[in-house]
């Protein structure tokens, strides 16, 4: 079902048809987690387990062994299709695509939260359904969560900033996110400084480094994001910010 080499580092656990791609630390947690169904299925049935709204519905977590904080994310299609590709994909799905861009984005030190493991589990006919686990940023919010009218403007301007440094680094690696918007950039705070992860990356493409293209592709879908916010949820959003 996963096709290719596995990446340094990552092992391949397997449970019946259900196989995970996890780090070599979290090896156990993958076994532990696959003995009682999918990743997100075992996710869903933690005590503990804290539920995060988004595209369906994702699950903080402690990993059964390691104890290591994390996101359990059930991957489902979006746009006008969603309704009828559901969380069907073709084998290996994005999970493969999701890990590889994490780590070439890693390495080019602009942050976004590993990807602890994927799993895969057979569905109907030929297609599968994937799952993906993210070490959890703890204390992160949201760049929407900053446009709320109660929010200090110093802390807005503080978030903005901190984005605008995200996009420089996305352009300069020249990663083009075809989905940037105000719930996946994801905000924390160390001292008097917010640093921006960019969340969602199955959805990100490379071109030359340094690109305009991508420059000014990301920035203009991450306006009409902040926009709609602005417009639909009362958000505050001043596109001098964006584009300072």
């Amino acid at each position: 079902m996963i096709p290719g080499s596995i990446p340094p580092g990552y092992v391949r656990v397997t449970a019946g048809r259900r196989v995970a791609i996890a780090l070599e630390r979290n090896a156990a947690d993958a076994n532990a987690l696959l003995a009682n169904g999918s990743l997100h299925e075992a996710a869903s049935h933690i005590p503990a387990c804290r539920p995060l709204q988004g595209r369906g519905v994702a699950f903080a977590i402690a990993l059964p062994i390691s104890r290591e904080c994390a996101v359990v994310r059930h991957n489902q299609h979006g746009g006008f299709l969603a309704g009828l590709t559901r969380d069907l994909f073709v084998p290996p799905s994005r999970a493969p695509d999701e890990l590889r861009i994490a780590r070439r984005l890693a390495e080019a030190g602009i942050p976004t939260p590993e990807v602890l493991m994927y799993g895969l589990a057979p569905a109907a006919v030929v297609f599968c359904r994937a799952d993906v686990v993210t070490r959890e940023v703890v204390g992160g919010r949201d760049l929407a969560s900053y446009m709320q009218p109660v929010e200090p403007e110093s802390m807005r301007a503080e978030s903005w900033a901190a984005t605008r440094r995200l996009l420089h680094g996305l352009a300069a690696a020249g990663a083009r996110h075809w989905d940037l918007n105000v719930k996946n950039v994801l905000l924390t705070q160390s001292g008097d400084t917010l640093t921006a992860y960019v969340l969602d990356v199955d959805r990100v493409t490379f071109d030359l480094p340094g690109s305009a293209r991508v420059r000014t592709g990301n920035l203009q879908r991450l306006l009409r994001s902040a926009r709609k916010w602005r417009d639909e949820r009362g958000g505050v959003f001043d596109e001098r910010e964006a584009n300072a």
